[in-house]
């Protein structure tokens, strides 16, 4: 009792499942079963959709071959591939972009930029620039969508949110750790 795709109509799994006794979250348990157990005689991991690794056959006093001309899991990898792989299982991949923007801004934004703003911090995807001056505060604000986009084709979208473009500080008269409360400093040199 199949439909017009060949699957099976409502009203047949409706019976199948009625003449079993099987119903709710034992349905779901015995087909995930069947699903495992189907992926298994076709040699994948069940669960995971991937192929098992060839089983190891050693023959009793035999020493293990070298790898020979072809590339295989024990030939040397390339350090760059190590370290990215190592990042993705440890799940650190969002630390290594942040700090591709942070240690790397020249490359990420271009030479123009870098060389009159530079990245001070990056937490919770805000990333704070500093520019050398006030008129370069103001530009890099009016291209603030550019500057996203660059570090978004660079490092990944999600890394970097939002921009807060900073200009030099002012000077303080404020100098050491305790302060007295007032108007701040008066004519009190004549």
């Amino acid at each position: 009792m199949t439909d017009a795709d060949g699957g099976f109509s409502g009203s047949d799994a409706q019976r199948s499942t009625q003449s079993s006794g099987v119903t709710g979250i034992d349905l779901v348990r015995r087909t995930l079963e069947e699903a495992r157990a189907a992926a298994r005689a076709r040699g994948k991991d069940a669960g995971r959709g991937r192929a098992l690794p060839p089983p190891v056959r050693r023959v009793a006093g035999q020493r293990r071959s070298w790898s020979g001309p072809g590339p295989d899991v024990r030939d040397p990898q390339p350090l760059g591939r190590v370290a990215r792989d190592l990042a993705k299982t440890r799940g650190w991949s969002a630390h290594v972009a942040e700090g591709t923007v942070l240690g790397e801004w020249s490359s990420v934004v271009g030479h123009q930029i870098a060389d009159h703003a530079i990245p001070t911090a990056l937490n919770d995807g805000v990333l704070t620039v500093a520019a050398e001056s006030t008129a370069w505060a103001t530009q890099l604000r009016m291209i603030q969508a550019q500057i996203l986009a660059k570090i978004a084709a660079a490092v990944g979208h999600g890394v970097v949110t939002s921009l807060r473009i900073t200009g030099p500080a002012a000077p303080s008269w404020r100098k050491g750790p305790r302060h007295i409360a007032g108007r701040g400093p008066r004519d009190t040199y004549g």
